[in-house]
């Protein structure tokens, strides 16, 4: 079996520079195709160069579709606005995608559960591994304790992120309101501002920090008189996504190759289901 032919999307990105470098240095796997939007300065480029790297015989070209031709799996860290597109070019190619954009909005959401009918797609709000083990502890410690503890979620991101809370976050509160038994979107409160009066039973509550260059600090914070328990998470690079991202590229080109599309997570990437 040759190399895993990995296609980057949005490759001038900080998260774009990132997995061409780790897929370059991961064994059994090769960039294949790398893109930008129209318009953009690496276009026509090299994407090793782009990387920072030495050449790697790869031009960067603005069409997924193309990309999507020369491979076995997209990779997608670019924006909201790119993922049905993307998607449906993944779909068309019979190549699996991989995507770790956040903020997308119900419409969006369906165009990848449209393109796992027909290819694997893993969407993660994040693929890092320490991340996903606290998901499944999230949720079982949401199980085990009473709705009588209070749930709070903090995180805080690089003062460049668009979208809040972060999808990370959201994660860790499906993972609570799964515990519970419950839908988030009944139990969110995703703000507080002037005179709120008490705090409702039950609800998860999120606050958000912005600032510098911080890679993504989470903690899941479970309080009740006299005692609180804290999950924290802290990303020390980004590098620990772009891993885990290659690593479910590799799990996801495998399932494509058997004909097993479905929409799937890291939690299946993991073998923690």
């Amino acid at each position: 079996m040759g190399d895993c032919r990995i296609a980057v999307l949005g490759c001038r990105g900080r998260m774009g520079r990132m997995l061409v470098r780790e897929i370059g240095a991961a064994a059994g796997c090769a960039v294949a195709a790398a893109t930008e939007t129209p318009g953009d300065a690496a276009v026509g480029r090299d994407a090793g160069a782009v990387a920072g790297l030495d050449p790697l015989g790869v031009t960067v070209v603005d069409d997924a579709g193309a990309a999507a031709a020369a491979s076995d799996v997209l990779v997608d860290f670019t924006v909201p606005a790119a993922a049905a597109g993307h998607a449906a070019a993944a779909a068309a190619a019979g190549a699996a995608l991989v995507i770790g954009t956040t903020g997308l909005e119900p419409a969006q959401t369906a165009a990848l559960e449209a393109a796992a009918e027909r290819v694997p797609v893993v969407y993660a709000p994040n693929m890092s591994l320490g991340v996903n083990l606290l998901f499944a502890v999230t949720e079982q410690v949401a199980q085990a304790l009473g709705d009588d503890w209070d749930i709070e979620i903090v995180e805080m991101h690089h003062k460049h992120k668009a979208d809040a809370p972060s999808g990370t976050a959201l994660g860790f509160g499906r993972a609570a309101a799964k515990g519970r038994g419950v839908a988030l979107e009944d139990a969110a409160d995703r703000g507080r501002d002037g005179v709120t009066g008490a705090r409702r039973r039950g609800d998860i509550g999120f606050a958000v920090l912005r600032g510098g260059d911080v890679a993504g600090e989470h903690t899941v914070v479970f309080a009740t008189d006299s005692e609180r328990v804290e999950l924290t998470h802290k990303a020390g690079s980004r590098a620990i996504f772009a891993r885990g991202a290659v690593r479910a590229a590799r799990w996801a080109a495998g399932r494509a190759q058997r004909g097993q599309p479905g929409l799937y997570d890291m939690a299946d990437v993991l073998g923690l289901r």
